[in-house]
């Protein structure tokens, strides 16, 4: 039997991204985003408000980051959820992280998350129904612990924090149960 819950953002698993950018003065802005995906294969899209401190900052400087939040780092990254920079100053400096400024952009790289992504602004897109802040891939960098031995991330290392809207809880990716490309495949042949 089912039953109806209404109108909630029914989605599951989210991610846990730690989105930066670095403000007009060069201070660092740090926001924590759920609302956040691959668009393509250079692409990202985050759909964050307007408001937030970071979103102003990407603005003005055209450039950011985003970073995968792991287990380790769980207190820290839903710090930077809970807080907002427009009314904390000093958001980022609280937590005791640390941030150098990107190799390819100019935003900063917290050092603590295992991976990060650093981008370009390519377009804000914003309508009736949407405000997505959407950037190039430049380069992604990781943290050699979170590798396989090909050299690629290899998900049961990194223990990626997964968000949960029905009871807002954080979850642990990492079991893989299949191949991609693969576990259909005899389906292919009805």
């Amino acid at each position: 039997m089912r039953k109806d819950l209404g109108k909630i953002p029914a989605v599951f698993p989210m991610p846990v991204l730690m989105v930066a950018a670095y403000d007009g003065e060069g201070t660092v802005q740090v926001m924590n985003a759920a609302w956040g995906m691959i668009c393509d294969m250079d692409k990202i899209a985050l759909f964050i408000d307007e408001d937030h401190k970071t979103t102003k900052s990407i603005r003005e400087t055209k450039a950011f980051t985003v970073s995968i939040a792991d287990k380790d780092h769980m207190d820290v990254a839903d710090f930077f959820g809970i807080a907002t920079g427009n009314k904390m100053t000093d958001k980022f400096e609280r937590t005791g992280y640390h941030a150098v400024k990107g190799a390819n952009v100019n935003a900063p790289v917290i050092e603590e998350f295992p991976v990060v992504m650093e981008c370009e602004l390519a377009e804000i897109a914003e309508t009736d129904n949407l405000h997505a802040v959407v950037g190039t891939i430049v380069n992604v960098s990781a943290d050699e612990k979170v590798l396989s031995e090909n050299g690629k991330v290899d998900p049961s290392k990194l223990n990626a924090l997964i968000f949960d809207q029905f009871q807002s809880g954080y979850y642990v990716a990492g079991e893989k149960v299949g191949k991609a490309w693969n576990a259909g495949k005899d389906l292919m042949k009805k």
